[in-house]
């Protein structure tokens, strides 16, 4: 269960010189939402051209951290929407200081508002929350309705990989990208027998739990469609 209402934590965060925040931009209604000042100028946060990746739902960052270690020459962008569960990250953060990892606390639906059309090479989705009443499919980050936001900011051929240890969620998923016309590029369902899927693959802190408790991890990559219209913006 994740961790909320830790005292100070928003003060933390606030002070911390790796976490992007624009006051109140997180809470605005659709109607009022505008860009946040660093869409379309990644490059100039980071100092390079490097390439964009993000990953939604980061919970503590020890996924993120160890990609970002991996991986000088790639760039980093962690978002989690509980000040209580980042605060863990930004503790990381401000040991390592590693220069390719930014933090943002901020709702995924607002994800065309942080990242220009086209700005993002590939995108991490981690053990999301599966939603499992069916009025709420909507919210599952897998959705269509989340497939649109990520086509939008995606580059051309740009990736998604996703992992859970839910089958029903992992169900939906494949259904929902299948029906928004996205390319699978890998499919499994026992991703730690997989010998090519796991070659290189990085564990969550949920990943460890449940694979240490024997449940089988779902992982899915998949591509985004080509020919879409990412130039309307949001």
């Amino acid at each position: 269960m994740r961790l909320r209402n830790i005292k100070g934590s928003r003060e933390v965060i606030a002070a911390c010189r790796y976490v992007i925040q624009e006051e109140g931009k997180e809470k605005a209604s659709f109607a009022s939402r505008s860009a946040w000042s660093v869409r379309g100028k990644w490059k100039e946060v980071f100092g390079n051209d490097h390439p964009l990746c993000v990953e939604i739902g980061m919970g503590k960052g020890a996924f993120l951290m160890e990609l970002a270690r991996r991986n000088p020459g790639i760039n980093y962008v962690g978002i989690e929407k509980y000040s209580s569960v980042l605060l863990r990250a930004v503790q990381k953060q401000e040991k390592e200081e590693l220069p390719n990892v930014r933090l943002i606390r901020m709702e995924a639906e607002n994800l065309p508002d942080v990242f220009a059309p086209g700005e993002v090479d590939k995108i991490y989705l981690n053990f999301s929350d599966p939603w499992p009443k069916d009025a709420h499919a909507g919210r599952r980050l897998t959705s269509r309705a989340f497939l649109d936001r990520y086509q939008r900011i995606l580059k051309e051929q740009g990736r998604i990989e996703f992992k859970t240890d839910n089958q029903e969620l992992f169900d939906f998923s494949v259904e929902e990208v299948r029906e928004a016309g996205w390319e699978i590029c890998a499919l499994t369902r026992d991703l730690h027998n997989d010998p090519e899927l796991s070659r290189n693959n990085i564990l969550t802190e949920y990943e460890e739990r449940w694979s240490g408790e024997g449940k089988p991890i779902c992982a899915m990559h998949f591509q985004k469609p080509a020919n879409t219209q990412e130039e309307q913006g949001f």
